[in-house]
């Protein structure tokens, strides 16, 4: 089906269960293509042109690229109410404050193969130095429980962040809670004692579930791409800073780790995101979406 959600993913990604609970919150079917957890990704950077962080959402021949932008799809796709301002501050915090505080924790703590440091370190443009995480682990401890502590504090008067019903803040800040508790356990439980409604807060996000989930091949999702068109639907705004219109030749690539350089023509810019298309001798016509907050966009 043209139409399919596709979500390029592997089980242990904490980014990917951000998505895959949004997913099950709007009780949404989809299909699960696991992609590697490090390079190389014959089967993924076809459709992204290099991009190859993971999550990647695929819907025929349309890529969203960064969470961001993955969850905005699936909520205006769900047919809801669109996701809450205020509640992408909260999955900025969690994107970065908060899993920057988790990363040394846990790669402090558990044996890393060295093909994964070695991929880690060219995705981050940095050393892996494993030795320097656990040094850093102690402190980071202290920094973990204290915004925990902030959703121990926020759930004072209602089940869920932002209130009766479970949304994106609630999704976001618990993706670290989640890394954490299975990469780490015993000290997962120790940074989390003495909160009551975190503990029962966390039961009820996890009883969320993943929606309805279908295995699906990395070559059928290819296929599925190839087969069709690009849905054209975004909005491009002539005010824009960017100040190119539609068709311009642009880059796009992240802000922070991962920064490999995407390249096309430009299909809409506007303040939630950035379209480009770009021709895949093997697929055809693609449109990638990539958000702006996060993201750095030049023409070229």
């Amino acid at each position: 089906m043209a139409d399919e959600i596709i979500l390029h993913h592997y089980d242990a990604s904490p980014f990917s269960e951000k998505v895959r609970l949004l997913l099950g919150l709007n009780g949404l079917a989809w299909r699960s293509v696991i992609q590697p957890t490090i390079m190389p990704k014959p089967d993924l950077l076809p459709l992204t042109g290099g991009y190859r962080r993971i999550p990647v959402l695929q819907i025929g021949a349309d890529v969203f690229c960064d969470t961001q932008v993955i969850l905005a799809e699936i909520a205006a796709r769900a047919g809801g109410e669109p996701l809450a301002g205020a509640d992408w501050a909260v999955n900025l915090w969690a994107d970065r404050l908060f899993f920057q505080a988790s990363v040394p924790i846990i790669f402090g703590e558990i044996e890393v193969p060295r093909a994964f440091i070695e991929d880690r370190e060219k995705l981050s443009g940095r050393p892996f130095d494993a030795a320097a995480m656990q040094a850093a682990g102690a402190p980071m401890r202290g920094q973990w429980r204290a915004q925990a502590a902030w959703i121990e504090a926020a759930l004072a008067h209602a089940d869920y962040l932002g209130g009766a019903r479970p949304g994106l803040a609630d999704i976001a800040a618990y993706m670290n809670v989640w890394f954490l508790a299975g990469a780490v356990p015993r000290i997962a439980e120790t940074l989390m004692a003495g909160m009551p409604r975190l503990a029962a807060w966390r039961a009820r996000i996890a009883a969320i579930g993943h929606g309805e989930r279908r295995e699906m091949t990395p070559a059928e999702a290819l296929a599925a791409a190839r087969g069709a068109e690009p849905a054209g639907t975004a909005r491009h705004d002539p005010a824009d800073p960017l100040g190119l219109a539609p068709g311009a030749p642009v880059r796009v690539m992240a802000d922070d780790y991962g920064r490999d350089p995407i390249d096309g023509r430009l299909v809409a810019a506007n303040p939630e995101r950035v379209v480009l298309a770009r021709e895949d001798a093997g697929l055809g016509r693609l449109h990638l979406h990539f958000p702006r907050a996060g993201y750095l966009v030049t023409g070229r």
